[in-house]
């Protein structure tokens, strides 16, 4: 799934110099003068010529061919980058991984609630970074400062501003809402960009950018897929929650821009609601008004599947929609109501590959948000961003054809927000059956070569949701 990086081979300046040799200086027609002077010059030419040969020898452009490497990010564009005067840099507080020119702080809550996905995503990115330490082929551009947010958005914004007096050029993370926004705030006001990691589309802006599954991603892709088996009424069953505002408001989008009913939305927040709302829409169902159920929230999913089940509703022209956060729960793969019900998904092959060497470096699995800080580090190390003038230049941050990473394609929009292109998968008994090939969402035009990307996938663990 990664690009792999190939060798060019240019004219040897030897070449360039054969057909000057083949010219000698002998005859009766040049004076003594002139003669030295023409070998003075020929002596020249020649030392420049052995001397370039040499520099082409210690740099490894001697046209050798090396082994191809698994890199996500090759040096798009013709970036030239002049060196500069030597900067001293200020002491770093924190942990420090390489030894590259270009400094990156990482902000992680490695202490608080969260801490342990904090720890997770700090443990891929340090894999990250041996990855780029023992590839021959991929330069060692940045050196990776990690910091303790401790889930707390004005240590954040702390942490951010520490990271840019310390020469920080990017900042990656942190991981919720809040302290995206607060940290965002700190490195747009120094004119840094910041890598944020929350999936919560208000904590994006110009500038400040979001490596995570938007909701309003994951939904259109659903509701595109209905739209194409003929659906056109749909209904949600949502709780009265941060998360399921936020996928009400993904909902609505979604639909609009696709020209679908939203004939109701349904919120509970206890399980009295819950069985008050499958009243109220079992009428709805039995009456045909709805072909389409969206119930995102995975820990009430299996339930609502079961007072269904209970309600006698007939499946045969309804189709169930699920979110992003489904993916792996047993629960609703083991309830009877939901086979069949569909949900989209992320490239979850790249977790599976990144598992083993994880777990031989740290002796646990990593948490499904780990495959994120990995692809976050290799972005940063991307010669064609990190060498280039300014470094991290938006434009090329924002390039419609996007980025390959370890939960496959995605790219950054203007405005802060991503698009990845996404999978939608059916339950079933047997196993799970993916129903479309990688996709982006239909949101923007599309640059990347239109074709079939199909993958295995590994659906047992479940990313977090978080704010």
């Amino acid at each position: 799934m990664f690009s792999i990086l190939l060798n060019r081979q240019g004219n040897s300046p030897l070449d360039r110099v054969t057909k000057f040799s083949n010219f000698p200086f002998f005859g009766f027609c040049i004076s003594p003068k002139k003669y030295l002077h023409t070998l003075l010059r020929t002596f020249r030419v020649v030392s420049f010529v052995v001397g370039m040969g040499i520099l082409a020898q210690l740099s490894g452009c001697s046209g050798i061919s090396l082994p191809p490497i698994s890199n996500p990010f090759p040096n798009f564009g013709d970036t030239t980058t002049l060196p500069g005067p030597i900067q001293t840099l200020p002491a770093i507080a924190g942990q420090s991984y390489g030894s590259g020119p270009v400094r990156v702080a990482l902000l992680l809550p490695l202490s608080g609630d969260i801490a342990g996905v904090g720890q997770s995503m700090s443990n891929a990115a340090q894999l990250a970074m041996d990855f780029i330490e023992q590839s021959p082929s991929i330069g060692s551009n940045i050196t990776l400062i990690i910091k303790d947010t401790a889930g707390n958005s004005s240590i954040a914004a702390a942490k951010a501003s520490e990271a840019i007096n310390e020469g920080a050029s990017l900042i990656l993370g942190p991981l919720r809402a809040d302290s995206v926004r607060a940290a965002g705030a700190v490195a747009s006001s120094s004119g840094i960009p910041l890598i944020g990691f929350s999936n919560n589309t208000g904590a994006a802006s110009p500038g400040v950018y979001l490596l995570n599954v938007l909701p309003e991603t994951e939904v259109k892709r659903s509701l595109a897929y209905a739209q194409s088996q003929g659906k056109q009424s749909i209904a949600a069953i949502i709780p009265n929650t941060e998360f399921g505002q936020i996928q009400e408001a993904a909902l609505r989008q979604a639909a609009a821009s696709l020209g679908m009913a939203v004939r109701g939305i349904y919120r509970f927040s206890n399980e009295i609601e819950a069985r008050d709302t499958v009243a109220q829409i079992v009428p709805f169902l039995k009456a045909g008004a709805i072909d389409t159920l969206f119930i995102p929230d995975r820990s009430t999913a299996s339930s609502f599947g079961v007072l269904l089940e209970e309600a006698e509703i007939d499946k045969s022209n309804l189709l169930l929609i699920g979110s992003l956060d489904w993916a792996g729960d047993i629960r609703i793969h083991q309830t009877q109501f939901l086979v069949g019900a569909i949900y989209p998904s992320v490239d979850e092959g790249g977790l599976a590959a990144l598992r083993p060497s994880y777990e031989a470096k740290f002796g646990v699995p990593p948490h499904a948000l780990s495959t994120i800080s990995y692809t976050a580090v290799l972005l940063a190390n991307s010669q064609s961003l990190s060498q280039s003038q300014p470094r991290y230049q938006r434009d090329q941050l924002i390039r419609p054809s996007g980025f390959n990473g370890r939960d496959g394609l995605f790219r950054f929009l203007a405005d802060g927000r991503s698009e990845y292109a996404m999978v939608s998968n059916r339950l079933s008994w047997v196993a799970l059956k993916q129903l479309t090939g990688q996709k982006y969402p239909k949101i923007a035009p599309l640059y990347l070569p239109r074709g079939s990307h199909r993958f295995c996938y590994d659906v047992r663990k479940p990313r977090c949701n978080k704010s």
